[in-house]
């Protein structure tokens, strides 16, 4: 029988469910954005793409970790920060000062150990990750600064080419890694930061994948199995994710889902487990990233309805456990953390 929705918050209750891409932390930086309160949904002014997450409705959600991805502008774009290294370091001063603020409500992680344990101890877990590897400012020890601050992955492009290689949006040329791509990767491997393969263009992500002996994750992505789209990974690179011992991160976003329900989010986590396995899928939902989300999934809080939902087609508990933290708890063990290495 599939979950009632009762059952779905219990399991959630019992299991570390994980959520690998929300931008919040920006929203922190830029417009004061106090992630303890609980903000309407969403928030004004700003139709349905930002204000899906704070620590109440993380809670109301059975969430036990969230990933916060800084992003930051080119330097190319009009009214571009300054300074891409500075944003980023200011987006973690912002979630380092809400977890000082509330140390009894969320703490700050790295690995999976401390995702259980803050989980036992009642407290969200906050963990970081570098959407575009330009806020690097093409200094590669910039990976090992991030690395000290407890950011867990980088995702070496985003939206537009940078130092570092192509992206996946069209226009585009076929462009790999360049040398300090390159060199990047190898020093991500070197300070235990996951390398995260969402909106490199493909030739860069097999050239990734060539340069890496661990785990990588795609932290928010659709396949194009379901959809085809500039976004989304072909089954070839769904299969070399898992063979690798990665995770798969499916976003919540309508524009890449292809479809405006709940419904097409699972069919992308099926498409991947029929593709690779049940170790392959992760959540990856992209909230406060000016997306619109699916009807059923509005934020963070209606987490438990995709747990009903993958539910009711067929996915046994033991699968779901795996797709809702399990496969990325899986990855953080298997890569040391900073301050880890030497253990």
């Amino acid at each position: 029988m599939p979950l009632t929705l009762d059952e779905a918050r219990a399991l959630h209750a019992e299991v570390p469910v994980i959520d690998l891409h929300a931008d919040t932390a920006k929203l922190m930086d830029k417009l004061g954005y106090d992630l303890a309160e609980r903000h309407e949904r969403p928030l004004p002014r700003f139709a349905n793409y930002i204000g899906h997450v704070d620590l109440p409705r993380l809670r109301e959600g059975g969430v036990a970790a969230q990933f916060f991805a800084f992003w930051t502008w080119p330097k190319r774009v009009p009214g571009a920060e300054k300074s891409q290294t500075q944003s980023v370091l200011h987006q973690l001063d912002a979630l380092d000062a809400a977890i000082a603020a509330h140390p009894d409500e969320i703490a700050w992680c790295r690995t999976g150990v401390e995702i259980r344990a803050a989980k036992a101890a009642g407290k969200i877990a906050a963990l970081g990750g570098i959407e575009g590897g330009h806020a690097l400012e093409g200094k590669v020890e910039h990976v090992e600064m991030f690395a000290r601050r407890g950011v867990r992955y980088l995702g070496p492009l985003h939206l537009w080419p940078n130092a570092l290689g192509g992206t996946s949006r069209k226009p585009k040329k076929d462009d790999g890694l360049t040398a300090l791509g390159r060199d990047v990767i190898r020093e991500c491997e070197r300070c235990g930061v996951i390398v995260d393969l969402a909106h490199i263009n493909r030739r860069g992500f097999f050239e990734a994948l060539a340069m890496t002996s661990e785990p990588v994750m795609v932290t928010h992505t659709g396949v194009a199995g379901v959809h085809a789209s500039w976004r989304n990974l072909d089954d070839e690179q769904i299969r070399a994710v898992a063979q690798r011992g990665g995770a798969i991160g499916i976003i919540f976003a309508k524009q890449f889902l292809g479809g405006a329900t709940i419904d097409a989010v699972v069919d992308h986590i099926l498409h991947v487990i029929d593709v690779a396995g049940e170790d392959a899928p992760a959540l990856g939902s992209d909230f406060d990233g000016f997306v619109v989300p699916p009807e059923g999934l509005e934020d963070i809080a209606a987490m438990p309805n995709l747990t009903v939902a993958l539910s009711r087609r067929g996915v046994a508990p033991r699968v779901l456990e795996k797709i809702l933290g399990g496969n990325v708890l899986r990855v953080l063990d298997t890569v040391p953390a900073w301050g880890k290495l030497a253990a």
